[in-house]
């Protein structure tokens, strides 16, 4: 697993890494983007973007294929952070409301709650599905 830093127009790098279609992905998808908001001074949404890119991850590994993805954490703007996770799938993620008591299908509601805006994009080889997270205030 390599870390990529590549330069950005707000002069801030990003940082990506390739990481295994496994559970254990989220937990480096994590590092990395707690390691890239202390590097902004941003740690204020490290701790919504870590709940955030685990649930992208989570949501890659159970519903994608092939055996990789690729976590992407930029700075758009000077108190955004924006995590992305791409995958090798073209379906697109539903958002859809928790039933009280279930066990599973609360991770795009969590992302929906705690981003400022998240999406997805297709591309030709699958999909990158986005959050971008704002410090407050």
């Amino acid at each position: 697993m390599t870390v990529t830093t590549t330069s950005r127009p707000t002069g801030q790098p990003g940082y990506s890494e390739t990481l295994p279609r496994e559970p254990e992905s989220a937990a480096v998808a994590r590092r990395l983007l707690r390691t890239a908001c202390a590097a902004w001074g941003l740690d204020e949404v490290a701790e919504d973007g870590a709940v955030v890119v685990s649930e992208l991850v989570a949501n890659a590994v159970q519903h994608a294929r092939r055996e990789s993805l690729r976590v992407v954490v930029e700075r758009p703007a000077q108190d955004t952070v924006r995590v992305a996770v791409a995958d090798l799938s073209r379906v697109r993620p539903v958002l859809r409301v928790p039933k009280e008591g279930a066990e599973c299908g609360r991770g795009l509601f969590l992302v929906a709650m705690l981003a400022a805006d998240w999406g997805t994009d297709e591309r030709r080889w699958g999909k990158v599905v986005w959050a971008e997270l704002e410090r407050r205030g």
